[in-house]
Parts: structure tokens; C-alpha cells; sequence
């Protein structure tokens, strides 16, 4: 299923996905893009930082951002042309966070600003943004 145009998508809309962070994840996405960072990865290294044990890294939390904008609003065939953000708190070990975007702006007829958020299973924001897209073009009948 092709996800929305620009031309379906009303101004204020919103998506979302959650997931809990699990150690897993974090050790898998270490592996993958390389950042062995102790503040990810070493118990007792990340015990002596400054959030006393260890954290998610801030890229993976943004991941979650790219799921809602690929798979839900715009949807599939969406490209993610840009984003800007700002990481407000750390993401521990256990935490469900859940992205949020919000349509905001047409640009041109053409591509999509939207509002990202990410918060945790308090409410507390994670990581507050900006992103632009391109939807997918309108499916012929």
C-alpha cells in the first residue's frame, strides 16, 4: 500500500509508532554503525558518566522518527529528504518511547515539514524536530 500524497495529507495530522528499548537494540545498533561509545555499551564505565548508567544512542531514538515518516504519514514511498533535532533527555535501557509526526507545512506543492517528537513512557520529551519529505506522488485511478 503507497502511502499518502501531499494532495491527502491535511495540515495537523498526525502519526505515531512506539517501541521499548531493549539492550539488544542498542548493542545491535553499536555493531551496526560502529559507536562502542561506554556511555552505550560498558555498565561500569557508564556508571561513572554523567546519567550514572548506560543510555540509548540519540540516532537510534531519531530512527524511530523514519519508521512513522516510511511507514505511516506519508507512508511507504515517502522520501526523508532532512531533519533537524534536538536531543532533551537520555533514553535508558527499558524505556517506550514513542515518535510522533505532525504535518505542519506544504512546501511547493511538492514536499511535506513536519514536526517530530519523541517522548518516553512519562511524557517527557526525548528529541524535538523538524523534518522535510517527499510524499509520494498520487496513485493514477
Amino acid at each position: 500500500m503507497a502511502g499518502k500524497s501531499i494532495e491527502e495529507i491535511a495540515i495537523g495530522e498526525k502519526a505515531s509508532f512506539s517501541k521499548t528499548i531493549t539492550e539488544g537494540d542498542v548493542y545491535l545498533y553499536a555493531g551496526i554503525i560502529g559507536d562502542l561509545n561506554p556511555a552505550h555499551i560498558d555498565e561500569e564505565a557508564a556508571k561513572k558518566g554523567i546519567f550514572g548508567k548506560r543510555i540509548a544512542h540519540g540516532m537510534l531514538t531519531a530512527g524511530l522518527v523514519s519508521t512513522v515518516l516510511g511507514m505511516k504519514l506519508p507512508g511507504e514511498g515517502t522520501i526523508y529528504m532532512g531533519q533537524e533535532l534536538k536531543f532533551t533527555k537520555p533514553v535508558y535501557f527499558g524505556d517506550t518511547i514513542t515518535a510522533t509526526v505532525e504535518a505542519c507545512e506544504k512546501v511547493k506543492d511538492k514536499f511535506l515539514k513536519l514536526k517530530t517528537t519523541c517522548t518516553n513512557q512519562n511524557g517527557e520529551v526525548v528529541l524535538d524536530g523538524e523534518a522535510m519529505v517527499l510524499p509520494p506522488k498520487k496513485e493514477a485511478n
